[in-house]
């Protein structure tokens, strides 16, 4: 049986906002009767991307990453409501535009914020992976089909040869949050923190490259590297908040360590040796 899924790679997200405007657009002024009720231009949307920045200038990235209905298998949105949200058997949850009408509490079960409230219809909404398009015949939702950069796969993840299998079965997948609905929207990438400086030799006043830099936490390495042409080092992927030592060690110069209280993403700027 059909179980379908999305999986977002975020560090394919350019941030083209494509897959927003295409949802928009099938959804804005548009009813899809059994499915949903029109949007309205502003004020709502099925999909959001969310931009976010981390590090310190220089050393500054900027990811995006889609938020959108998770397709939980645990329903959090129908508690109450059986009959007004219900899950297809091909797992897509679809909250019923006529059923729902006046059932406002439907917006505030749900724990990742993407159920919005449609003040003219009186309903509550969010997205329904296309599914009116999907039973159409449409292999992917207008947000999928959109993406130029194929950040966002869409499939059967009972299909063992679907594109989107592979990708779960293949890269280390991972929820938006930690809630166990049995979310069947996944993603790649998701950004974590980094730590991030350079390393100079002081007796030359040049940076220092090839240089060996350890991270450290609770005396263990968790992490090394060395520096690049310019001097640079970065980790990436670290958990916060967690106390670490970056150790710096170069052949015939004295090793330095600093202390790294890691809340948010740190450019240590330059470690002189």
């Amino acid at each position: 049986m059909t179980r379908f899924g999305m999986v977002m790679d975020v560090t394919k997200c350019n941030g083209c906002y494509n897959c927003f405007i295409s949802c928009k657009d099938e959804y804005c002024g548009n009813e899809h009767k059994g499915y949903s009720a029109a949007l309205p231009m502003t004020g709502q949307t099925f999909l959001t991307v969310v931009e976010k920045e981390r590090g310190q200038y220089p050393k500054v990235k900027v990811d995006y990453v889609a938020h959108l209905c998770q397709q939980c298998d645990a329903m959090p949105c129908g508690n109450g409501h059986p009959d007004a949200v219900y899950m297809r058997d091909d797992g897509i949850v679809i909250i019923d535009p006529k059923k729902a009408a006046g059932l406002k509490d439907i917006v505030g079960r749900c724990p990742y914020r993407v159920i919005t409230w449609n003040e003219e219809k009186e309903v509550a909404q969010k997205c329904t992976m296309c599914a009116h398009l999907l039973d159409d015949g449409w292999k992917e939702p207008r947000c999928v089909e959109s993406c130029p950069t194929g950040a966002l796969v869409f499939g059967d993840l009972d299909d063992p040869n679907s594109d989107i299998s592979k990708l779960v079965k293949s890269a280390k997948t991972e929820q938006l949050a930690n809630y166990k609905l049995g979310e069947k929207v996944c993603y790649v990438g998701l950004p974590k923190e980094f730590i991030a400086g350079a390393v100079v030799f002081g007796d030359k006043d040049e940076c220092a490259k090839d240089v060996d830099v350890i991270l450290e936490s609770e005396g263990k390495t968790v992490a090394a590297t060395k520096t690049d042409g310019f001097g640079d080092f970065e980790f990436e992927g670290l958990a916060a908040p967690t106390q670490y030592q970056v150790r710096v060690v170069a052949a015939g110069y004295d090793p330095k360590a600093v202390d790294v209280k890691l809340y948010k993403s740190v450019n240590l700027g330059d470690i002189v040796l």
